[in-house]
């Protein structure tokens, strides 16, 4: 096969099978300055569970993903709307900064860690510690979240449709939580709080940007009691 190029503009979307070529070679051709001039529409086919796919992007491209993929797609991604048709491995969209990153699927741990901006979308459910150190991003998941999930959430939202496992919000800073479902447990310092018309608002916006048909109003409210940003003797046992 002849080397990625963007030289050429692409009326159709350019197409990279990832059984004849290198998910390192695709992604050089995604990180091409011109890129987003030259060729704004990607399908990847093939990907077979491959890792690091979509990595590093930072232009308006569209990336369709048609299968399943593996460890840190679509992470530190900006601008960017990269689309996984499929199930996404650990990682997915780790410390993204702007764009869109959807999931059809499932989601492995950790999706959305360290997070500053953007908006993750996991049609599924996503694994533990979906969103840990989440730092501004926007995370919404159509299904259920495994345990530990907003673990040390800094700021950000993450909205769960379905159930939430142990230690919701574990040591929760301002990320701000909202659970359609049941919670099994809140971590430390994670409280429910109560659901104001802003909140309402705020939440409804999210479902509507995620593609999400789900009343705003059937949904919860979570964040931190503010008890551990200062070390304090009656509160030692919950360090």
């Amino acid at each position: 096969m002849a080397a990625l190029s963007t030289s050429d503009v692409a009326v159709e979307p350019a197409v990279v099978d990832l059984s004849f070529t290198g998910v390192r070679e695709l992604n050089a051709a995604l990180h091409a300055p011109d890129v987003a001039d030259k060729a704004s529409a990607w399908r990847v086919t093939s990907p077979a569970g491959r890792h690091s796919i979509a990595v590093g992007l930072d232009a308006e491209v569209d990336v369709r993903i048609e299968g399943h993929v593996g460890y840190y797609c679509a992470g530190m991604n900006q601008l960017a709307t990269v689309t996984v048709e499929g199930n996404a491995g650990v990682g997915v969209a780790e410390n993204m900064m702007s764009g869109t990153v959807r999931v059809r699927g499932n989601a492995s741990q950790s999706a959305g860690a360290t997070a500053h901006g953007g908006l993750l979308v996991v049609e599924g459910s996503a694994s533990a510690r979906c969103g840990i150190s989440m730092k501004g991003v926007d995370i919404v998941v159509g299904g259920d979240v495994g345990h530990m999930s907003a673990f040390m959430g800094q700021a950000g939202r993450l909205v769960v449709c379905g159930d939430a496992g142990d230690a919701l919000g574990d040591s929760v800073y301002e990320a701000r939580i909202y659970v359609a479902g049941a919670v099994k447990s809140l971590g430390a310092d994670c409280v429910e709080k109560e659901v104001r018309p802003e909140h309402l608002a705020e939440l409804a916006g999210l479902l509507h940007a995620a593609g999400i048909d789900a009343d705003a109003t059937s949904f919860r409210r979570y964040g931190s009691a503010r008890r551990l940003y200062n070390f304090h003797v009656d509160n030692a046992s919950a360090y």
